[in-house]
């Protein structure tokens, strides 16, 4: 499939985190959009509102002949199709599914950015973005990896084991 090229972050903190993640992974696969790669789970401090539990984050790279407004409308119908009830910003959720990058294209509406406002400045997003692609220059010229590197703390964040127990503490993957 031609098309292109987009980022994706999914979180969830709610239910099963881990079945979350597949369950937006296997609705996003579609004819219009093709996976080509996931970046490991990762296991974060939440972000934002800080009183919940622990997320599970992941990055998707997939190509796609969606535009940027009918890749979002697919997903935030999976995230509604996951139970996902926007109820507080940046509170607890089944799953997100926000989109990062959608080749070199900037948007600016007031309901869809691109790249995402928050890329830049969350350890949660550039860590599996950069074990996907550290290279990719975003609008503007900078690196993913030279974006990582310039953050000041990538506590927080470790790759998910399923079989250990979420401890606090600050590790880095």
């Amino acid at each position: 499939m031609t098309g292109a090229r987009v980022f994706l972050a999914l979180g969830s903190n709610q239910g099963d985190r881990a079945e979350m993640l597949a369950r937006a992974r296997a609705l996003l696969a579609a004819p219009d959009l093709r996976v080509v790669a996931l970046s490991r789970v990762y296991e974060t401090l939440p972000w934002g509102v800080v009183d919940q539990p622990r997320f599970l984050n992941q990055v998707v790279e997939a190509q796609t002949s969606l535009s940027p407004r009918a890749l979002l409308a697919r997903c935030r119908d999976i995230e509604a199709q996951l139970g996902r009830v926007r109820s507080r910003r940046w509170g607890p959720r089944t799953i997100d599914v926000d989109i990062l990058v959608y080749d070199q294209v900037e948007i600016a509406e007031p309901d869809l950015v691109i790249p995402h406002p928050g890329l830049r400045d969350r350890v949660f997003v550039l860590v599996p973005l950069a074990e996907l692609d550290a290279g990719l220059r975003l609008p503007g010229g900078e690196t993913v990896g030279a974006l990582l590197n310039a953050l000041p703390d990538l506590g927080g964040v470790r790759e998910y084991d399923p079989d250990a127990q979420s401890a606090p503490g600050v590790d880095r993957c």
